[in-house]
């Protein structure tokens, strides 16, 4: 006999019921997502430095993360007129206190006056508060030497990786042969993969020379351009400049003709400047993908569409946490700018104190101002600090037998190459992982040290490399240095 409604729907609840979302019926871009910097090595880490806690004994006392680029998680101050300013704007109340210099309670009083409410709590408008993004915008054209820049061009971001991410939505259309493609930087930033995993757009790799000091070819650039021609539509070509992982910052002449290319392959530039302030190589100088392209005149200046992104989470400001930055678009249809601030509007507003830190760094003390002083010593200290292990950790890794590493030009990292013995990259087989991968698991568990395997980066077939930052306190960054070097050596007896 039939079941009735009722004992239909109780049979179906006492037997065992199916989850609606499972790894079988999630969306598959999502699963194909990576992210080295916060990937397994990382889980491994954190699960040290619990049993550490829990008393149970390691070869090391605690867990050094020179994986990611967190100045202020490995010990770097906060800059002091930022966080007096964002402090003020958080708890206005503060303004009448006599602890804080007058410039720093001015600039709160006219960012707070700016704000829905007066208060930090109120939304902005999507693209960010406009005197901010004004400011912004005279800090690009002091920058790039009187080139004026539009406010209206600038669109405020949660950090320069939503920015990336949303200027990537925009370029990503078609099917099958006509999916977009996009050309990125091998070795690269693994926000990018993700991104266009995520996406499910094409992802075209590059090479940049590591013989060269990790260049940038136009020739590869051509090479993985017709390659890619095959099986997608490669609509946009990504810098990353100074470079991350590989330290590298780009010379004028480079820069040029990586424009003149996108202007002749009618390819849309991203350009990745979040380490525009990173510049330690002496000879090396930061050229603004912006700059150069005014620069160069008709057809470029008036014609290549660029879009170039800002962070407030590096340079010698490391304020990771507050998630501030931007980017500016040049000679983008105006019809797909709207679509853009459509876009971001779903997201309603990049969060107000990363806008305020954003403020600070686009717009800090003028001489005149009582906190010049003290924010110039701390600005220059940090950069000449970085400079130093920059330095320091070229001359000591290359000083290794097995171990090669270019020049730390810029940004925060060295991407060191490394000899792995054949019987070591056989073992790593066996366990189903990369070589440099069971290089750097096996680092971390004898030494504590974690660092990020080449391969989620990308790298050349049969090579292998980790990332490092050069951000641990110049105390702890020579010993790291020496215990990484000693652990290669004892690794490659062990599998020779």
């Amino acid at each position: 006999m039939a079941l009735r409604a009722g004992e239909h729907s109780q049979a179906a609840m006492n037997g065992p019921k199916e989850k609606v979302l499972t790894l079988d019926t999630m969306n598959p871009c999502v699963k194909r997502v990576e992210y080295a910097v916060r990937g397994p090595i990382v889980l491994r880490a954190l699960e040290l430095e619990q049993e550490l806690r829990q008393g149970v004994k390691k070869p090391f006392t605690e867990v050094i993360r020179a994986n990611i680029g967190d100045a202020q998680a490995m010990g770097q101050r906060p800059i002091t007129f930022l966080r007096q300013v964002l402090a003020l704007c958080v708890h206005p109340d503060l303004l009448s206190s006599p602890d804080f210099p007058e410039d720093a309670k001015r600039r709160a009083k006219s960012i707070l006056q700016a704000c829905g409410g007066h208060s930090l709590g109120a939304y902005s408008i999507s693209s960010g508060v406009q005197p901010i993004r004004e400011d912004v915008a005279r800090y690009i054209q002091r920058r790039d030497g009187g080139i004026p820049a539009d406010p209206n061009n600038i669109f405020l971001s949660t950090g320069a990786s939503d920015a990336i991410v949303t200027v990537l939505k925009l370029l990503v259309s078609g099917e099958g042969r006509t999916r977009t493609g996009v050309l990125i930087p091998i070795p690269q930033y693994p926000l990018y993969s993700a991104a266009l995993a995520e996406l499910a757009a094409v992802q075209v790799d590059y090479y940049l020379d590591e013989e060269r000091a990790w260049a940038l070819d136009v020739a590869e650039l051509r090479r993985a351009l017709l390659q890619a021609r095959d099986h997608c539509r490669p609509r946009a070509l990504c810098v990353i400049n100074p470079g991350n992982p590989t330290g590298q910052v780009q010379t004028r002449e480079c820069i040029e003709a990586v424009i003149r290319f996108a202007f002749e392959e009618r390819l849309f530039l991203m350009a990745d400047e979040v380490y525009q302030d990173n510049v330690y190589a002496e000879g090396s100088q930061f050229h603004s993908f912006k700059k150069v392209l005014m620069e160069m005149g008709p057809p470029y200046a008036t014609q290549q569409e660029l879009a170039s992104f800002h962070s407030v989470s590096k340079g010698y400001m490391g304020e990771c946490g507050f998630r501030g930055g931007y980017v500016e678009v040049v000679n983008m249809d105006a019809a797909v700018q709207q679509q853009m601030q459509k876009l971001m509007s779903v997201r309603l507003c990049p969060p107000l104190p990363g806008q305020v830190v954003l403020n600070m760094v686009v717009s800090p003390p003028a001489p005149s101002d009582p906190s010049f002083t003290q924010f110039q010593a701390e600005r220059q200290a940090v950069l000449a600090e970085l400079a130093a292990k920059a330095k320091l950790t070229e001359q000591v890794f290359n000083e290794a037998p097995g171990i090669r590493c270019n020049p730390v030009q810029g940004a925060m990292y060295s991407f060191p190459r490394i000899q792995l013995p054949p019987r070591a990259v056989q073992r790593a087989q066996e366990l189903g992982l990369a070589p440099d991968m069971f290089f750097c698991m096996s680092l971390l568990e004898e030494t504590g040290i974690c660092v990020v395997p080449g391969s989620g980066f990308g790298q050349r077939e049969g090579t292998y490399h980790f990332r490092m930052t050069i951000l641990p306190s110049m105390e702890k960054l020579r010993p790291l240095l020496e215990k990484l070097s000693q652990f290669h050596a004892k690794f490659t007896r062990e599998y020779s």
